[in-house]
């Protein structure tokens, strides 16, 4: 049986491998190039967007929620597809699905392990509730704290831009301001004051 399943991750390799790309040159602007070599510019200026980043440096990738005021109001850690199963290029969410279980690969408890899915392709690739520790089939796994959030907000149509460059660069001002670290002091029995980062 393993034999089997190894042989269908080569041919599911060999069948879809893609080498198109979408490289980031500002927090809303875009190349792509086609799996010809054609490059086209993408503007998301004005536009809400997902940017999935598939490589981020030290990090399986992450995802960026962006308004179209240009703010990155939302990120987290993902994990995504072995190498080349998640596609790169410019998607939009076709469907949305609070509580799914995948028909290509089910639980063998029974238990969904789909939830909050954002379709996104053709092909069943979606952003959804999943294994912070563990690659995907192809789909972007999202922290079960954060998925509702993105859930919520997301809605069919929305477009989803997926890449293997970093976009952090772009996005890490806005962080800072967000996700800024709470510095508190408490006075300690003997009454000085001790200083913690929470």
């Amino acid at each position: 049986m393993k034999y089997f399943l190894f042989l269908v991750l080569i041919l599911n390799v060999i069948l879809f491998a893609e080498h198109s790309r979408l490289i980031p040159i500002s927090k809303t602007k875009f190349i792509y190039i086609n799996k010809s070599g054609e490059r086209s510019n993408v503007d998301m200026t004005g536009k809400d967007f997902i940017l999935i980043s598939l490589r981020e440096k030290n990090s399986d990738g992450r995802f960026y929620a962006v308004d179209r005021d240009k703010t990155v109001w939302l990120s987290s850690g993902i994990t995504s597809g072995i190498d080349k199963f998640t596609p790169s290029g410019v998607w939009k969410v076709l469907r949305k699905k609070r509580y799914h279980m995948s028909n290509a690969y089910p639980d063998e408890d029974g238990i969904n392990n789909m939830d909050y899915s954002l379709f996104f392709t053709n092909r069943g690739h979606a952003i959804h509730q999943g294994s912070m520790t563990g690659m995907s089939h192809g789909c972007i796994h999202v922290h079960k704290r954060v998925v509702p959030t993105l859930f919520n907000w997301a809605w069919i149509g929305i477009p989803v831009l997926t890449t293997r460059e970093s976009y952090m660069k772009f996005a890490k001002r806005d962080l800072k301001r967000i996700y800024r670290k709470v510095v508190k002091t408490r006075r300690r029995a003997d009454h000085t004051l001790q200083t913690f980062k929470r």
